[in-house]
């Protein structure tokens, strides 16, 4: 019930202003939620941080013993007791910079989690982006259908008063009501696929009641790399956030490493006691010091050292491959830019103005009788098409754009912060 109250009240809502890809973006960074999510990872680091560099706490000990509290009575005969009172504080003394290598461990990490966090803002720029483009394509498709509607109406309108004039069949009048239907039934289509692509766009920009008035702004892009496929190659390993993360994960393994070697080292443990006597014959009062270690004679920590290298030997190995899937997504991007590219040139300068020219002269002929309804339809479907492949070629070019920019990690710190 609240869901559909809110669904009827934003659609009796004014029409909020059209957002460019810029804005989806900026949107998609504040309030997506699994964005949101993946923020908190840095919070979390920076406790860690804290709690790395506590210090033990001290001990405190409170002690009664030798009482009478079974009733038995101290006497001179029995000399039982006599009850002693104690109050005993212990002291951990740290060696080996335990301390320095936790708070080392831990700031790691947290850099580790910047860098996670950058990664999940580069493929959620992505994703919107892609999202974003699925709209203008959407957009671009509902207009070509609307546009075939608004001609083919006029075309029924002239055969409706060729009909009257005794000029054109009735039969042939039908048929091209129904090809208007088809194209009526080709514009609702367009409408539906336009509204699923505003949904997700609205989803991935964290609005959980998607706006039914959502519109969005801008052109696809047709700008061209100035960068070579050497030089995309550099960029990527220099600012990729996910091989950054792994790059400071290596070097969390290693101070991972330098504190088990320090945890090796046994903690002292220094203590005072305070201890109060009171029997038959009087009351005394004493302070004692103490000492303590833990004998390494079993465990030297060994597991856990080795545990330690063995994760360094490990992130190692990952970081080598992920090395070899950047230059492979590199690859991959480039070859699509190239080949989105070229066909979107041999659609601009070739195949749009044919079937411009084409369909021109079959509907000039169709209108002055000297051609049919299935050469016309046959004209319409070739332009369709053609149009169609433009923009689906338009978008691709653009995507091809947003990949590269995504797979070498442009400007995703500016973003991600």
């Amino acid at each position: 019930m609240l869901i559909a109250c809110l669904i009827m009240g934003q659609a009796q809502s004014p029409s909020s202003p059209p957002l460019t890809i810029n804005q989806a973006v900026q949107e998609a960074i504040h309030k997506n939620l699994g964005l949101l999510a993946d923020r908190y990872n840095i919070s979390i680091a920076d406790a860690r941080i804290i709690t790395a560099g506590l210090r033990p706490n001290p001990v405190l000990s409170i002690g009664g013993d030798h009482l009478d509290l079974l009733g038995t009575g101290f006497n001179d005969i029995n000399r039982a007791g006599p009850p002693e009172y104690s109050i005993r504080t212990e002291f951990i003394i740290e060696r080996g910079d335990k301390r320095r290598h936790r708070i080392e461990v831990a700031e790691q990490s947290k850099q580790m989690a910047q860098m996670q966090f950058l990664n999940a803002t580069r493929t959620l720029v992505l994703d919107v982006q892609n999202a974003f483009i699925d709209v203008l394509l959407a957009k671009g498709s509902l207009k070509l259908a609307r546009d075939n509607l608004t001609a083919f109406n006029k075309i029924v309108q002239v055969n409706v008063e060729r009909v009257r004039a005794g000029d054109l069949a009735r039969v042939e009048l039908t048929r091209t009501q129904l090809a208007e239907l088809q194209f009526n039934n080709a514009v609702i289509q367009a409408v539906t696929k336009l509204h699923v692509a505003q949904q997700r766009l609205q989803l991935l920009m964290g609005r959980s009641v998607p706006l039914p008035s959502f519109e969005v702004a801008g052109e696809m892009r047709r700008d061209t790399l100035p960068f070579s496929f050497e030089e995309l190659q550099q960029q990527a390993l220099a600012r990729r956030p996910d091989y950054q993360a792994m790059l400071r994960d290596q070097a969390r393994s290693q101070a991972e490493i330098r504190l088990q070697l320090a945890q090796r080292k046994v903690d002292f443990a220094i203590g005072t006691e305070y201890r109060r006597q009171q029997g038959l014959a009087g009351k005394g009062n004493s302070l004692g010091f103490f000492f303590s270690l833990p004998l390494p004679v079993f465990n030297r920590n060994q597991g856990e050292i080795a545990q330690a290298r063995g994760e360094q030997l490990q992130i190692d190995a990952r970081l080598h491959l992920l090395e070899a899937e950047i230059r492979n997504e590199i690859r991959t991007a480039w070859q699509h830019y190239e080949t989105a590219r070229t066909l979107l040139s041999q659609i601009e300068g070739d195949m749009l103005g044919k079937a411009q020219g084409v369909l021109g002269a079959i509907d000039y002929s169709y209108r002055s009788g000297e051609a049919s309804l299935v050469e016309l339809l046959e004209a319409q479907r070739a332009f369709n098409d053609t149009m169609q492949n433009y923009n689906e070629a338009r978008a691709e070019y653009a995507r091809s754009l947003y990949l590269i920019d995504s797979t070498i990690g442009k400007d995703i710190v500016s973003v991600g912060n």
